[in-house]
């Protein structure tokens, strides 16, 4: 399988889909530090073949991936009625993006990445709670 999964300290579940595998594992690493429960997969396909879904708060998706892009993959899963909020990141978004990206209310962050990021999933996560 393609995903790995590791529990954090933290009551938050947040789910990783990045193809490329140094920066998966240095965002979920990253993460667990912080106290989330994390659960990363290199592709859309193999988070979209699981039979049940992990639950989480909040999806970190890339959008330049081998296969279905980012936004697409947020796409297939509104179409399953998984309205969860996602954080979209990218290199040097295209327009087409930028405005596909607004028009679904996800936020871009730009790689590299790694204190923004951050900040997005701590107000992301807190809004749950309200």
């Amino acid at each position: 399988m393609n995903s790995q999964s590791e529990q954090g300290r933290g009551y938050h579940s947040i789910l990783i889909v990045e193809d490329d595998r140094a920066v998966r594992e240095s965002l979920k690493f990253s993460l667990v530090i912080e106290g989330f429960a994390v659960r990363a997969y290199a592709d859309a396909e193999h988070l979209l073949a699981e039979p049940r879904l992990p639950r989480f708060d909040c999806l970190i998706v890339d959008q330049n991936m081998p296969g279905m892009n980012g936004l697409d993959l947020v796409s297939a899963l509104r179409a399953r009625h998984i309205e969860t909020p996602a954080i979209l990141i990218t290199s040097h978004p295209n327009q087409s993006v930028r405005d596909r990206a607004a028009s679904a209310g996800i936020p871009i962050i730009e790689k590299p990445l790694l204190n923004s990021l951050l900040d997005h999933v701590r107000r992301t996560v807190s809004h749950e709670g309200s």
